[in-house]
This record gives structure tokens, sequence and C-alpha cells, in this order.
């Protein structure tokens, strides 16, 4: 039978509550409560700094079967705010794993709630919204009233800059695997592990810059193009990021981005972004790609979007550009691409762990936009048509 100090509750800040146990840590985890749909990689999704201050909401009922490994880490440690489940495995059972998540959650401080009803909450969150929220447990338990008024006196996301929380402190380097065909300058704005790990299975050394990188040291690196990565808040208030772009940009390096990269490169453009109802996250997204009508089945995580319609072009300072992908299931937007330039993003993760292989192909397209552009003798040409 579950004890005093073993309940746990779920509060949102419209005042719906949930009940259950405790799960991992014991104490308080304030953040935006999200659900995702992915049935698999909940490794990877914990340590996505593009959650990071964000109460994931599992849709999948059962997680933790598989355990905790040392290799599937998107980053150096969880970061969720908070973590709710239905029902999680009692024991973990597969050749990598070396503990539970129930551990690595209660060694890493996360709180979690296990044994709610997460299908109403997912259809509470479908109908009102991605909210504020709060996991309690242990000695932070307190009169319900209470804790609503402390999740409604917390932050919430919209404004939210929390980029700077989760990039690098100093420049790494992640070489090629085998011969270095290209150099590129990374921004980690919440860069994923698997990401430069990608780049360099196609030759590419990955230097990953800190995200208030100037461009003064983009210049001293000269390289051959420039990432824009995935992560956390909201892109409203990524000034720098958005600044560093169009001096990138105008200098006419070929540019790639992701998720939040996405949103920094339309704002770049000239174009504004909004907050999604509850978001795109899971592994089993629609994309359509308006160009081809390829439609391609994706991850994603995130909660805000870039404005504009499919297939749209506009005016931007760098050329005309274009959406060159949408979500069918919302109209979402899910690319973008200069048509006169080298650069192009997407809403999505094409690095995918965990996840689909379908948009993996991007990075070969970026490739491709590296060779087009290459620096004959020190300084990108540009192309003329389109």
């Amino acid at each position: 039978m579950t004890g005093p100090g073993d309940r746990a509750l779920l509060v949102l800040e419209d005042g719906r509550i949930f009940r259950g146990e405790a799960y991992g840590a014991r104490g308080t985890g304030l953040g935006e409560a999200v659900f995702t749909t992915g049935m698999t990689g909940y490794q990877e999704t914990l340590t996505d700094p593009s959650y990071h201050r964000q109460v994931v909401v599992q849709t999948a009922p059962h997680i933790g079967n598989t355990g905790w490994n040392d290799e599937d880490d998107e980053s150096a440690r969880i970061q969720v705010a908070g973590y709710v489940v239905r029902d999680p495995a009692r024991t973990p059972s597969n050749w990598r794993s070396t503990r539970s998540l129930d551990a690595v959650l209660a060694e890493q401080g996360v709180v979690g709630v296990a044994g709610i009803d997460t299908r109403a909450l997912v259809r509470h969150l479908r109908e009102r919204g991605a909210m504020r929220s709060g996991v309690f447990s242990g000695d932070d338990l307190a009169p319900d009233a209470e804790l609503v008024e402390r999740v409604r006196a917390s932050e919430p996301m919209e404004g939210a800059d929390l980029y700077g929380a989760v990039t690098t402190a100093e420049p790494y380097v992640v070489p090629a695997a085998g011969e270095t065909r290209f150099r590129v300058a990374a921004l980690d704005v919440g860069i994923k592990s698997n990401t430069p790990r990608m780049l360099a299975l196609r030759g590419i050394e990955t230097h990953v810059l800190p995200a208030a990188t100037p461009i003064e040291a983009i210049d001293e690196l000269a390289p051959d193009g420039f990432f824009l990565s995935n992560g956390p808040g909201d892109p409203a208030t990524a000034e720098g990021p958005v600044e560093l772009t169009r001096q990138v940009l105008g200098r006419g390096i070929p540019l790639f981005g992701i998720c939040f990269g996405n949103q920094i490169l339309g704002r770049a453009l000239g174009r504004g972004t909004y907050k999604l109802r509850y978001g795109h996250r899971g592994i089993n997204i629609p994309v359509v790609e308006h160009a081809t009508g390829r439609v391609a089945i994706t991850s994603q995580n995130h909660g805000f979007a870039v404005q504009g319609e499919a297939g749209e072009v506009f005016d931007t300072p760098f050329g005309r550009a274009q959406i060159t992908h949408t979500c069918p299931n919302d109209g979402c937007v899910e690319g973008l691409s200069l048509l006169a330039g080298p650069a192009f993003s997407v809403q999505y993760h094409p690095e995918a762990a965990a996840g689909p292989h379908d948009a993996a192909d991007l990075f070969d397209r970026f490739v491709d936009l590296l060779e087009e552009y290459r620096r004959p003798s020190g300084r990108h040409h540009r192309r003329e048509d389109g």
C-alpha cells in the first residue's frame, strides 16, 4: 500500500490536479506541461536540451522497460523539469542497460509522478493547450490551493529565454569520421549529441560554439558552412543568434538549421514566430515537402512556429525566400529556404535520435550545398540565379 511519503501530484495552472505515486526524485519540478507521442526513445527525450524546463508527459503507457544506458544521452544530463508516466517498469531488461530509469531520475534530481491517467491528462492538454505545471512529492506536498498558486506564480514558456542555460560554455570540436571534407561552425543553442555524429559521418569537422559567439569568431574560423541547432524557449528572445545569423547570411556562408534553428533563420529573414496550442512532440509527425509532394514521417519537439503559409514566397534582405515544408495536420511551417542563397532549415529533427530516418538525407543536401559553395580562395561565391 502506498504511504504518505510515496504520494505525488501533478498540478496544472488551470487548477486540474492528477494524483499518483512518486517516481524518481522527491521534491518540486516546475515547468510547462507538454506531451510526447513517441513509443520509444525516452532516454533521448529526457536528455534533449529542447525539453529544458518542461514537464514531459509520455503518452505511451509503459516506460522504463529498457532501463538506462551509457550510449544514448543527447546531452550531459536530463533536461526536463519533471516527468509524468502511467506504468513504469518494475525491472528493466535490455542488454545495454546499466541502471533503471527511476534510479537515474533520482540521481539527477528530476521529480516525477507515476500511476496517473495519462490518457485523460493528454486529452486535457489537447483541449486546453500546454500550460504551466508542477510535480510535487515528499516534503514539498502542501494543500492543493497552495500548490496551484505556486504553479501560477511560475514563469510561462512564452517569453522564456532558455537557450543560454543549455549552450556549451566553451567551444569544442567533433572531428570528421575519416577524411575531413569540410569544416562547419555549429551554433549551440541546445544541440543534440547525434547531430555532430551525423555531420562527422559525412566528412564534416564540426566546431560547436557557444550561443554568444560573435561574428568575428566565425570570420576567424572561416568555416565552409554554418549550422543552427535545436534548442528550448521562445525564439522571440533569441536576439543574439538572430543577429549572428543575419551576419552569416550577409557573408554568403552556406547555412542549415533545424528546429529552434529554423525559427532563428525565419526571424533573420524577417518572419515572426508564435506559440502553438500544444506543440509537436513525438516521432510520428508527417511533413510535406511542397516541391516534390514527398511526405516524411519526422521526429519533432517544438512549441513555437514560424509565421507563413504553404509554398509562400516572400522578400527578405537577402533575396526571395520560400516556405518549403508544412505539416498536413495543422498547416504549421516546417521548412524555409532562400531561393537565391545557400540557406535552408527545417522545423523537425533529421538526426532523429530516437525516431524515423526519413529526413536523414537533409544532411546530404547540406553537404551538396557546401560543395556547391566551396570557398575557392577564402571567400564564398554567390549564385546569381533564382
